[in-house]
């Protein structure tokens, strides 16, 4: 799988554009789709892999390990299925990891 595949694929999971994307990580909005034929910069692939939780090697795909998150992590978006988990179902899950009964 290409570099941009695997972007779409994980832009498409948060119902993001190619071009939302690239606003988030602070690129040029259509310097993705320019990525098929030409090689991004490293700076510009690591503002990618950060705003999608993943590695620029995941994205290279010279590996297939997604990056991890922290739930404790406050600026990370956790989505399921493509939508973002609420904060109180986060809260909610926090709780439980804990062991906490309430």
């Amino acid at each position: 799988m290409k570099t941009v595949d695997r972007i779409k694929e994980l832009s498409k999971k948060r119902g993001w554009s190619l071009q939302k994307v690239a606003e988030e990580a602070g690129i040029g909005i259509n310097s993705i789709y320019r990525w098929n034929s030409r090689t991004p910069s490293t700076q510009s692939l690591n503002k990618v892999a950060k705003v999608l939780g993943v590695s620029a090697d995941y994205l290279l795909g010279e590996t297939e390990k997604k990056k991890t998150a922290d739930l404790a992590d406050k600026d990370t978006v956790f989505t399921y299925e493509g939508r973002e988990i609420p904060p109180e179902d986060l809260e909610y899950m926090k709780r439980l990891l804990r062991g906490d009964e309430k």
